[in-house]
Order: structure tokens, then C-alpha cells, then sequence
């Protein structure tokens, strides 16, 4: 937000400098981004873009002076015709010492040429012989010497000014033309020189969204007396009751809703003072009216509308308007200022009468009652909206606005009677209309005024600060609280334009930060932790997802960490076009960011394959991993199940080519089976299995669950063909696992045994044998194992084969063995009869026989 520093003095005295008001500023939280200087000198030691001698450097500087004696306020005595040129004039000018002839091309001129000497001289920035001005016709701000030179046979040396050349605008296709009360020959910078903070509003200071707001801020920080806003009104007009009405469907949606009403105005461009401050505000001036509404909005912080009344009453059939605040029906649209016809959702309210729509609420008035210049009635609206409502608006129209801007951002509904107050008055200055008596105000639901209650030493243990309950009154008292002490126990309420206080120990914390905003953040002591440090209780399923990033990491793989917001249309791109599986339904959000990412998602996996997408032309070898929520109905509470899971991906060649030579072929399921086992391994995990399945995202045939103790608790495979179409994926198989991480967690033991390293040498032995081919590897294994007891401290397949040599639906199955002994080396003896008893029950539990 941009403040100009002579508006902000309207309603505080200031007598710090420009830059430590900068300073002092940012470290309350309003933190000023620029400072921009309009016409007064730049501080000491700067220079355009980079601050100077001044205590926050941080600040960014820019702006270009006025020298004080060349560059005046001069006044136009007479336009006369250039001898040689249709568009150029030559004007009689007084700078406050003598008269001078100045040659322009304003056009803003012409109306005034040939008419002899002016009723009243016309007021302009006058740059004398010698002055540094910006070049107008040349790109940036390039400065420029006047000189003495002839345009057209006629001498010219010095010139009236357009905002361009003096640095206030890009505007120069006329000179100013200033009030009628600037003095002829006073210094210009004197009249007009300012400054501009340009201030970064967040969110938790959205009351400061205007110079009053920041004005506030200003006497609090500098215990300074505030001038709040003049809302008296001349009202010469008749009463406004009969005239219209109010009719609000929703208050949780309209809370307040005000008009005022100023008959007989007269449409013409504002004082140029005003126009001079919507423009340093970065606010474009239009007409007296319109930039009464803009003006008091940037000045109160309530954003208003103006309607005009005519059209009204004629869409009412000539009778009193009824204003009605209501969703938007199905299929309605609503032609804005902006010309753009707009298909309204059924969550946006709008502003109608009995006609239709007339605006949409707090965003963007309608075309079609707009001010023209022959408006001569207003009916100005003031309104609360409910914030959350505006934001969703604003993003589904995509139609940003300074009101939406305020709105989006909560604004309190005692404003809106402020606010109208102000403009009716502003609009009457500027308009010579007449203002009816009174408002009409419908207020429905007023918001609740919390009240926080906090004692002396909990300013002590928040903020590490000792102050007495005066000390902590007085400062919120500055800040407008009502205060009330009970010996150590002080009770406080917002003043009535604040929405951002909260009750309870949230109320608690808000106005801790008030405390120590005003206090003065740099003031607080660095101090040690004084309360007695709580127990220390270990966070089991966290250290143990850390611990399993930590091993995938050390495995080879990359973590991402991917949006937890999509869309069902996103979403179900990771299921095959065959699949029949109906998915639960998915959690909306009433506040999207976007279309596309409107719901929680369901499964991590499309977010997996979405960043595996965006990287894979970059990068042909992937190994991805993910630790994060899905979102799932829950039977037992209106809020999701947020379940944990663990999903993996691999892609490309088992390695990089290199210099040493390197593995390069394609990683095929094996590999990342290869990575569970791993992982499992690494957390002490006992009697995993893998069993064929079927999923609608993996490859049929290329597929299996994964079983801890009978209990499925995940799946892995290669990606399904028909999946891999939905995306811009590699050739190379896509493997992905997807697990979930509380079974894992209540899997891992909590005391695992640990071997000293063997003394005694192994024996080594291989076994290959025949079992039936749908027979799972893992059941020979777990045979095997039980057989072969603590001695066979090993068990490894390195070999599968099919064919005629072990028969037709037969495979052979080939076992490294090892054996060991901790306090002895064994026998060959000892060994057979371990390997007797393994062939044994090989034989009677699945019908092996050794391979010949």
C-alpha cells in the first residue's frame, strides 16, 4: 500500500525524519518496502533504487527532487496564439518576481488561447531557466537542462510543467494545472514535495489497509495525539426514507449494509490536489465522484460503491429501489466496469435489485449503473462482507481490486456507516450536490467484541519483558483498547474497526503482539529459558519416519515432497481405463487456491507421477521417494482420515554410464523389490512376503502385495501401459511401490537382536531343487530356514530356471547356504545332517526334490 507522507500528517503531527518514520515502521510490522521522494531531496548517501545514510538500509530509495528556487509556482496570466504554429501557444506568465512569455504545446491549454487576459490566472509548476527536469520523450528518467534556445522563430528558456517531467506520473500530455489556492512564486516542492511509503500489508495488519490505519500506528509508535476523520456531513437535501430500501438474504455473508444519498451533483474532474494524491496512492483519478469513493476507501480503509439512483429507480419501474444482497441464481451473469460479460457461480453474492444484479459484492460494481457524466443522483453503498466469500470470488472470477484487496482481508463492519459518511461529505465539496438527511442502515449481525483477560506476568514469561499494569494499559490504550485493571489482571477490548483479536488464549497471544509492536521489538532483552524445561517424551511414529528417510536415502533415492491439493480429474489419471473401482468421495475446499487443485488427494501416487513427469527429460535415471498423508472419509468424524504413506519409484538404468564402466541395464521390478527387502531389513522387519495381485494402477502379470505377518500393507509393480499413456513418461518401466506406514511402524520391534561378529569360518554350499512352479521363492526359503535352525546363518537364491531338463510345469530353484557355528568350526558331518533334514522337509511340506 502506498502512503503519502502530507496525507498521513492530516490526522498525526510528525516529527521524526522521513527515514526513521521508515525505520520505525517496519520493525512494528508494517514493514515500508520504498520510500519514493516527489519532488523533496532524496536522503544523504543514496541513489535510485539503494537506500543512503538512514537506520533501515534495507529500504529501497527513489525519486527525483525539485531544486527550491528554479522550479515555482507560477501563474498564467494569458494564453495568446503562437505566430508560427497552430499547436503551440505562448503564455503570459508570472513566477512571483516578474513575467515571463513560455512556449507549450499543452493542449490542456487550448480552451484558454486568444481569449485575452483570465478572469483568474491559471496555477502551474513552472521550471525556470536552468532547472533539471525529467526528458519527457526519452525512455526512464533521464533528467535535462532548460536552455535557452528558439522553437519556431520564438525564444524559449524555461516551460510549465506536465507530471512527467517532474517525476509524479508517466503523464504529460498536458501541463498541471493546480488548485487555485497554490501561491504564485512559492517554492513548488514546498506546495507539493512529498513522500511515499510504500508499505508491505500482511495479513495479520490488513486494519492498517489505509492512511488512517497507518496513522494509528504512527501516534501509538510515537505517543502522539490522533485526528481521526471529520464525518460530519452538511445535509441540505430531503430525507433519504421512502427513497430506497435494504433487504440482506444472508447476513453471515452481508453483515452490514448502508446508503446514503446526494441528489443534484454535477460530474467533473476533481480537485487536482485529490487527483495529485490517487496518483502517488497508485490510484488512477477519474471523476469527482468515482474518485470520492476512491479516496475515502484509501483514507478510512472501507471500500464503497456508487450507484447511480436513476437508473435504479427506473429498473424499479419508477419507484423507491429495493437493494437486495443474495447468492447468484443458476445461470446469471453480470456485464462488470470492465466491459467483460461474467458467468457468476452459485457462491458468489451479489449487490441486485428487483431487476437483476447489479454488482458483484465487494469486488467489482455492474456496468450498466455505473456514474456517466450525466449522472445527477447517487445512492452510495457501504457494505461488510464475509471475507473467506470475497477471496473465493476474487479467484474464480480472476477479477483482483483495491476493495477486493480490503475485503478479502476482513473488514469491520462499523466502517461501512463511516465510510459513507465521509464520501457523501467528499462528493457534496467536489459536486455542489445536496445531501439527504440520514442513512439507511441494515445491520444484522454485529460481530461479537471479544474481550482478553491477561495478568501482568504473563507479559513477563511471553515476551520476557517486566512492566506494570499502567505500563501495558497505556500502551493499548494508544492503540485504542478499552482497559480495564484489577490489580495484576488487566481485561481488553479491540476498538471497533479491528476483526483480527481473538478470545481465549489466542486473544492472549494477539494482544502479546501488540504489547511488544509498540514496545518495540528491538527493546526486548535477549534473556534465558526461566520456566522449569517440560519432560522430554520421544515421538515414536515421527523418529521412525525419520529413520526411514534416512535409509531410503541411503539407498540410492531422492525425497520429494509433492502438493497434497489435485483435483479428481488429476487424480484419476493414475487409475488403468479397465478398472471398475469407484472412488469415496473426496474433501472440497470451500477456498480453493485454483481449479485444479480444489480436493485433498486420495493417493499419492499421481503426485508421484506428476513430478517423475517434469523431470524425467532432464534426468534418465530416477529413484524417487515420498512420506506423506491421503485424505479418507472417515465413518467416525466429519474430518478426513489422514493416513500416512510411503511411496517409491524408480526408473531408467541400474546406473550412469561412466569411465570405470557401469551397470546399464534397465531396473526391472527385482530392483525395487531389491529396495523393500532393504528397507525392511534395516528396520528389523521379520516374515515379509510378496503375493501376486491385481491394482488398477500396475502392470497385470507385474504386481505383487506386500504382507507383513499375513497382513497386506502395500503393493508394488511396474506401471500399468494404459496409466503410462495418461501421462509424458519415459519408455524405460516405470516401478512404484506404494505402502502405508502405520503397519510398518507396529511391525518394528522394539529390542532386536544383535550377533557378534563370527570367530569361527563358514562353510559354504549350494542347493538346487525342483519344486512346482506356483510355488512362491519365499515358501522354499521359509522352509529352508526352519529346517536348517540357528547353524544356517544364510540363505540367498541366485538362480531360477524353466525348461524341459526339470519339467513341464516344474522350476528349479538354486540356494546359497551357509553355515556357521559361534564356538566352533563345524563338520562336514555336522552339515549333512542339517542338509538331510532341509532336503526332508523340503520333500514332505511342498514336494521338492534335489535337481540332478
Amino acid at each position: 500500500m502506498k502512503v503519502p507522507l502530507s496525507w498521513l500528517k492530516e490526522f498525526v503531527d510528525i516529527t521524526l525524519s522521513i527515514e526513521e518514520l521508515a525505520y520505525r515502521l517496519t520493525v512494528a510490522g508494517l514493514e515500508v518496502e520504498e520510500i519514493r521522494y516527489v519532488g523533496l531531496p532524496l536522503p544523504i548517501g543514496s541513489t535510485e533504487g539503494r537506500s543512503g545514510n538512514q537506520p533501515h538500509p534495507e529500504t529501497k530509495v527513489s525519486g527525483f527532487a525539485w531544486e527550491r528556487e528554479k522550479i515555482v509556482v507560477g501563474g498564467v496570466l494569458e494564453v495568446m496564439p503562437h505566430p508560427n504554429a497552430d499547436r503551440l501557444v505562448l503564455c503570459r506568465l508570472d513566477d512571483g518576481k516578474q513575467e515571463h512569455v513560455v512556449l507549450t504545446g499543452a493542449p490542456n491549454l487550448y480552451p484558454y488561447k486568444g481569449k485575452g487576459l483570465l478572469e483568474k490566472p491559471l496555477k502551474v509548476a513552472y521550471a525556470k531557466e536552468g532547472a533539471t527536469i525529467i526528458d519527457a520523450y526519452k525512455p526512464g528518467n533521464r533528467t535535462t537542462k532548460l536552455k535557452r534556445k528558439k522553437i519556431r522563430g520564438v525564444e524559449s528558456y524555461s516551460m510549465a510543467c506536465s507530471e512527467k517531467e517532474l517525476g509524479i506520473s508517466d503523464e504529460h500530455e498536458g501541463i498541471i494545472i493546480l488548485d487555485d489556492d497554490a501561491p504564485i512564486g512559492m517554492p513548488l516542492v514546498d506546495y507539493l514535495g512529498d513522500a511515499v511509503f510504500d508499505i508491505a500489508i500482511t495479513p495479520n495488519i490488513a486494519r492498517a489497509a489505509s492512511i488512517i490505519g497507518v496513522a494509528r500506528e504512527v501516534a501509538a509508535l510515537t505517543d502522539t495525539a490522533l485526528r481521526p476523520p471529520n464525518l460530519d456531513v452538511l445535509t441540505e437535501g430531503s430525507d433519504i426514507r421512502g427513497k430506497a430500501n435494504i433487504e440482506i438474504t444472508e447476513p453471515d455473508l452481508n453483515p452490514r449494509f448502508v446508503l446514503g444519498l446526494i441528489e443534484d451533483i454535477g460530474i467533473k474532474p476533481s480537485p487536482y490536489r485529490i487527483q495529485y494524491r490517487l496518483k502517488l496512492a497508485g490510484m488512477r483519478p477519474i471523476d469527482n465522484i468515482v474518485d470520492a469513493t476512491n479516496y475515502t476507501m484509501l483514507e478510512i480503509g472501507e471500500p464503497l460503491h456508487a450507484f447511480d439512483y436513476d437508473v435504479l429507480v427506473k429498473r424499479a419501474g419508477g419507484k423507491a429501489p429495493t437493494i437486495i444482497t443474495r447468492r447468484a441464481k443458476a445461470g446469471e451473469r453480470l456485464t462488470t466496469l470492465d466491459e467483460v460479460e461474467r458467468q457468476l457461480d452459485d457462491f458468489t453474492v451479489l449487490v441486485c435489485d428487483t431487476a437483476g444484479p447489479l454488482s458483484i459484492a465487494g469486488v467489482m460494481g455492474g456496468l450498466e449503473s455505473e456514474v456517466v457524466d450525466q449522472t445527477q443522483n447517487i445512492l452510495l453503498e457501504g457494505a461488510a462482507w464475509n471475507f473467506i466469500n470475497i477471496r473465493r470470488t476474487v479467484t474464480a472470477q480472476r477479477l483482483p481490486s483495491e476493495a477486493a484487496y480490503r475485503f478479502e482481508r476482513g473488514v469491520h463492519p462499523a466502517l461501512a456507516s463511516q465510510g459513507v459518511l465521509r464520501c457523501l461529505e467528499l462528493m457534496r465539496q467536489w459536486s455542489g450536490g445536496k445531501v439527504a438527511k440520514g442513512l439507511i442502515d441494515n445491520y444484522p449481525l454485529p460481530p461479537d467484541d471479544p474481550i482478553v483477560t491477561f495478568s501482568t506476568s504473563q507479559v513477563k514469561q511471553w515476551l520476557g519483558i517486566e512492566l506494570a499494569p499502567d505500563d501495558v494499559a497505556n500502551i493499548l490504550k494508544k492503540l485504542e483498547f478499552d482497559v480495564t485493571i484489577t490489580g495484576d489482571e488487566l481485561s481488553v477490548s479491540p476498538p471497533p474497526y479491528r476483526l483480527d483479536i481473538n478470545n481465549g488464549i489466542v486473544g492472549v497471544a494477539d494482544v502479546m503482539e501488540e504489547i511488544a509492536r509498540i514496545y518495540g521489538y528491538d527493546k526486548i532483552p535477549e534473556t534465558r529459558i526461566a520456566d522449569e524445561i517440560p519432560p522430554q517424551r520421544g515421538n515414536r511414529p515421527l523418529e521412525i519416519e525419520e529413520k526411514i528417510r534416512d535409509i531410503l536415502v541411503g539407498l540410492g533415492l531422492q525425497e520429494v515432497i509433492t502438493h497434497r491439493l489435485t483435483s479428481p480429474e488429476r487424480e484419476g489419471r493414475r487409475l488403468s481405463p479397465e478398472s471398475s473401482i469407484e472412488e469415496p468421495p473426496y474433501f472440497t475446499l470451500a477456498n480453493p487456491i485454483s481449479s485444479d487443485r480444489n480436493v485433498l488427494r486420495h493417493s499419492i501416487l499421481t503426485s508421484m507421477l506428476e513430478t517423475i513427469e517434469r523431470n524425467s527429460n532432464i534426468r534418465h535415471r530416477l529413484g524417487l521417494f515420498e512420506i506423506g498423508p491421503v485424505f479418507l472419509p472417515s465413518n467416525e468424524s466429519p474430518l478426513p482420515n489422514e493416513v500416512q504413506k510411503i511411496v517409491i519409484s524408480i526408473t531408467g538404468p541400474r546406473a550412469l554410464p561412466n569411465w570405470q564402466g557401469a551397470d546399464t541395464t534397465l531396473m526391472d521390478f527385482y530392483d525395487l523389490k531389491g529396495i523393500i527387502d532393504s528397507l525392511f531389513e534395516s528396520l528389523h522387519i521379520q516374515d515379509v512376503q510378496y503375493k501376486p495381485t491385481e491394482h488398477p494402477t500396475f502392470h497385470p502379470g507385474k504386481c505383487a502385495s506386500v504382507m507383513i505377518d499375513d497382513r497386506r500393507i502395500g503393493t508394488i509393480g511396474e506401471l500399468h501401459p494404459l496409466v503410462k499413456q495418461n501421462f509424458d513418461l519415459p519408455e524405460p518401466p516405470l516401478l512404484m511401490a506404494e505402502l502405508d506406514l502405520l503397519p510398518i511402524t507396529n511391525a518394528i520391534p522394539s529390542l532386536f537382536t544383535v550377533q557378534p561378529i563370527p570367530t569361527q569360518p563358514p562353510i559354504l554350499e549350494d542347493l538346487a531343487i525342483v519344486v512346482d512352479i506356483n510355488i512362491p521363492a519365499k515358501e522354499v526359503e521359509t522352509v529352508i530356514k526352519k529346517a536348517g535352525g540357528r547353524t544356517l546363518t544364510d540363505v540367498k537364491l541366485f538362480d531360477l530356471y524353466l525348461g524341459e531338463q526339470v519339467g513341464e510345469g516344474k522350476k528349479s530353484l538354486a540356494y546359497s547356504l551357509t553355515y556357521q557355528a559361534a564356538d566352533r568350526t563345524l563338520t562336514d558331518k555336522e552339515v549333512a545332517k542339517i542338509r538331510n533334514k532341509i532336503v526332508r522337509n523340503l520333500g514332505r511340506e511342498l514336494g521338492a526334490k534335489l535337481r540332478d
